[in-house]
């Protein structure tokens, strides 16, 4: 996911994960259980070798809160880099509410400043082929999709963040959208992640 795409093989990725925690109309947020308890699915499902599973960390649903932990996860990653540790990259979890599918997010907005691309054509975009991912789940059986809109709350002003980050610091950054437990349970949503994790490896 993080290294060079294409390359000499497969090498050795480190993936953190965030997700948040409850906000107003969503009482539970399926996310902080998925984050919750990543680690110990995946310890019981397996990854792939050339994939090891970083921090796990729940944000706070609020942009301020969420900001300095969120920098910390970033700085961490890249501190693991220089000091000789694999690739790093960054996976971010959120709820859209009236989901009834999964949404791999290709952009987020900056609506504090600039609603385009500004005047050198800059935009905060993912550079992770979104559509062989999105392709690449659907053949696994879930219905994902690509999406150009991480919504205008705290999901979008997290992204863009990381998206900002993971560019002046040369690492990928991702966000997902999933639906609530109502929608698609628990059991699914796990397995939808680690299959995500496992598509990412793929590409590395």
């Amino acid at each position: 996911m993080v290294g060079d795409l294409g390359g000499e093989g497969p090498s050795v990725v480190t993936v953190h994960v965030t997700g948040f925690k409850k906000f107003h109309g969503v009482a539970e947020n399926p996310t902080e259980k998925i984050v919750g308890n990543l680690k110990s699915f995946v310890e019981k499902k397996g990854l792939p070798k050339n994939l090891v599973l970083g921090s796990c960390t729940v944000l706070e649903t609020a942009g301020q809160g969420a900001l300095g932990t969120l920098y910390k996860v970033l700085e961490s990653a890249i501190a693991e880099r220089e000091n000789g540790s694999s690739a790093q990259g960054q996976i971010h979890f959120g709820v859209n509410s009236g989901a009834t599918r999964f949404a791999l997010e290709n952009q987020a907005v900056n609506e504090a400043t600039f609603r385009c691309p500004d005047e050198l054509g800059w935009k905060p975009q993912t550079t992770l082929p979104v559509n062989e991912l999105t392709k690449s789940l659907r053949k696994t059986g879930y219905d994902v999709m690509p999406s150009d809109d991480a919504g205008r709350f705290v999901c979008n002003y997290v992204y863009y963040h990381s998206l900002r980050f993971a560019e002046q610091h040369g690492i990928k950054s991702l966000f997902v959208h999933v639906p609530l437990f109502l929608t698609i349970d628990e059991e699914v949503q796990m397995h939808f992640v680690a299959s995500l994790l496992e598509a990412l490896a793929v590409l590395n």
